[in-house]
């Protein structure tokens, strides 16, 4: 019996880790001046963030159930005897449905988790799951520890400007601070898979000091069960301030935290904007010693 996992691009794994860990991913797509293009694939971030600073009309699909079926065959042809498939939050995209409609006619069964979330948010709960899958765990525990990581998880982000979520519908109650945008900054979230205002601050400045003060409150005070926590600051098109953020957040953190550095894809950062800076706080129920995975607190159940 083994358990494969499946994602999508959405996740933003760093490819090695992807390798490493067999875990199949299963691109969105952009649409750039009416050219489709599939994330990771032939189009990247920086040609996204050009195109949005050039108001070039910008757009995202999600993948057609044939991709996600190729897929789960695919871990069938290997071995996998099932498959935990887990997606971008149903709020934001239909690429849920996809793989439900896929599932469907997948040669091995496949439970679809919808993460609720994205970006390594989504992406470090896809590893724990593929942790405690390469250490024998059952689809249905390896699907209960990807859930609890993804609701476990803290995801806060600042935007230089909201007109692109507005462009592109995600943005949901943030729709409140439309009116002053202008004039404030916003602090966003994610609950529950929605987008939502935070706070308003005055000046970027002023908007990044205050994600990093929550990034260190949720990396200091993780949930009971966790082992540990690992962090991620996301950008679209701003290295330097994402390296900055990371550095500041690793010194206050003791070097206790594994605080990683990840660009922002073509399809989240067509609906955030250049100049995006998150961070995901991914509590960790699974060691990343996959010997030890069976043994986690919470990865069963």
């Amino acid at each position: 019996m083994s358990t494969a996992l499946v994602t999508d691009s959405t996740s933003y794994l760093p490819a090695d880790l992807v390798a490493g860990l067999g875990v199949g991913v299963v691109p969105l797509h952009v649409v750039i001046g009416g050219t489709e293009h599939s994330e990771g694939v032939d189009i990247d971030a920086a040609a996204v963030a050009s195109a949005l600073r050039s108001f070039v009309p910008v757009s995202t699909s999600r993948p057609a159930p044939a991709a996600f079926l190729e897929r789960y065959e695919a871990a069938a042809a290997a071995g996998a005897t099932s498959v935990v498939s887990v997606h971008i939050s149903g709020e934001m995209s239909s690429t849920i449905g996809g793989a439900e409609l896929a599932a469907a006619s997948s040669p091995v069964p496949v439970t679809v988790v919808d993460s609720r979330s994205l970006g390594m948010a989504m992406g470090h709960a896809v590893l724990a799951g593929a942790r405690l899958a390469a250490a024998g765990g059952s689809a249905e525990d390896v699907a209960a520890v990807v859930r609890r990581t993804c609701e476990a998880a803290t995801v806060v982000f600042y935007v230089d400007t909201l007109e692109y979520l507005r462009r592109g519908g995600r943005i949901g109650k943030a729709g409140a601070l439309l009116g002053s945008a202008l004039a404030i900054k916003p602090i966003l979230g994610l609950r529950d898979g929605h987008i939502v205002p935070l706070e308003r601050v005055r000046t970027s400045t002023r908007a990044i000091a205050r994600i990093e003060e929550m990034a260190v409150e949720a990396a200091s005070s993780p949930p009971e069960g966790a082992c540990g926590v690992d962090v991620a600051v996301h950008h679209l098109d701003s290295r330097e301030r994402a390296d900055r953020l990371a550095e500041r957040l690793g010194a206050r953190l003791g070097g206790r935290v594994d605080v990683s550095v990840v660009e922002l894809g073509a399809v989240v950062g067509a609906h955030v904007g250049p100049g995006t800076l998150a961070v995901a706080v991914v509590p960790r129920f699974v060691p990343v010693d996959a010997a030890a995975a069976a043994d986690a607190p919470g990865a069963a159940h």
